[in-house]
C-alpha cells in the first residue's frame, strides 16, 4: 500500500513539474512575441514617414508605395507568429526595394530627413532580428518539451502544440552576399 502509494507521489510531482515547465515556457515565448510586436510596431510607425518622405521624389513610383501601406495595414490586422511572419517577410523585402529606389533619386538621399528614417528603419529591423532570435529560442525549447518523452504524454493530454518559428521567406536571406573588389 505504501509503495503504491509512493508511486502516485512520484508520478504527481512529476506531472507537477512537467505542468510548470510548459507553463514557464509558454509564457516565455508570449512574452518572447511581444517583444516582436513591440518592435514591429515602431516599424509600423516610421512606415507612413518613410511613403510622405519618398512620395515627393517618386511619384511615379506609387505602386510600391501603395504596397506598403497595403502591407502596414494587413499586419496590424494580423496576430500569431505563423500568419504575420510570411506577410512580415514580404514588408522587409518591400521596404528594401524602396530603400533602393532611392539610389535613383540623389535629392531624396541627400534628403537628411530620409536619410533619418533610414537609420532609425536600420536599427528597428537590427531589433526585429534580436527578437526574432529570441522568440525562436523560447519556441525551440518549448517545441522541445512538447516532443520529448515523457513531457510529450503530457503535451497530449493537456493538448500542447508545437509552435511555429519566425523564420526568413527568401532564399537570398539565407545566403551570404558575392562581395568582390
Amino acid at each position: 500500500m505504501y509503495i503504491l502509494l509512493a508511486i502516485l507521489v512520484v508520478v504527481a510531482v512529476v506531472f507537477v513539474g512537467i505542468y510548470n515547465r510548459f507553463i514557464r515556457l509558454s509564457n516565455l515565448t508570449k512574452e518572447a512575441w511581444s517583444g516582436i510586436d513591440v518592435q514591429l510596431k515602431r516599424r509600423y510607425d516610421l512606415i507612413p514617414k518613410i511613403v510622405d518622405t519618398v512620395k515627393g521624389y517618386a511619384e511615379h513610383e506609387k505602386n510600391l508605395l501603395e504596397e506598403v501601406t497595403s502591407i502596414r495595414s494587413r499586419l496590424l490586422q494580423m496576430n500569431g507568429a505563423g500568419e504575420k511572419g510570411n506577410v512580415e517577410n514580404h514588408l522587409s523585402h518591400t521596404l528594401k526595394s524602396i530603400f533602393a529606389l532611392a539610389e535613383n533619386y540623389p535629392d531624396l538621399k541627400a534628403n537628411q530627413g530620409f536619410l533619418e528614417l533610414q537609420k532609425m528603419i536600420s536599427e528597428v529591423e537590427d531589433q526585429i532580428q534580436m527578437a526574432r532570435r529570441y522568440y525562436n529560442g523560447t519556441v525551440r525549447d518549448y517545441n522541445i518539451c512538447v516532443e520529448a518523452f515523457p513531457s510529450n504524454l503530457i503535451a497530449n493530454l493537456l493538448n500542447y502544440k508545437p509552435r511555429d518559428f519566425f523564420e526568413i521567406e527568401y532564399a537570398t536571406e539565407r545566403k551570404s552576399p558575392d562581395v568582390r573588389f
